[in-house]
């Protein structure tokens, strides 16, 4: 039951669903592409970051000077369905499109860190 209330809390926060969504639409961000994004402070996406990391959401990995954030690779179907259900509702919020189309503009301005490592899926407009 502990890992339950660990994982709603952690999903209870509106900058931590925001930054679920982009790592949903990208697979993996830095926090330096995150904040880009979202328009939060380095100490802000960190927290929020290790939030996620802590209720077993999020993964990191180093990739030279960069920390990369992705979901963590569980075998839990029933974690697999939550996820599921979230990209769809995620659909439905404009704020979690406008951070995506966002995310797209700075990839394509060659802005973000994480483009180099990463394949962007495009939104459709």
């Amino acid at each position: 039951m502990k890992e339950i209330v660990k994982l709603f809390k952690a999903l209870s926060d509106e900058s931590r669903l925001r930054i679920l969504n982009l790592v949903f639409h990208v697979n993996e961000l830095c926090v330096c592409d995150i904040q880009r994004v979202l328009g939060f402070t380095q100490t802000k996406v960190s927290r929020h970051l290790s939030y996620l990391k802590n209720a077993g959401i999020l993964e990191d990995e180093r990739n030279g000077g960069w920390i990369l954030y992705r979901l963590n690779k569980t075998n839990n179907p029933m974690r697999e369905e939550l996820y599921q259900h979230l990209k769809k509702m995620f659909e439905t919020e404009q704020v979690l499109q406008d951070d995506i189309k966002v995310l797209n503009d700075s990839v394509n301005k060659g802005q973000c860190v994480s483009i180099s490592v990463l394949p962007i899926h495009k939104v459709s407009e």
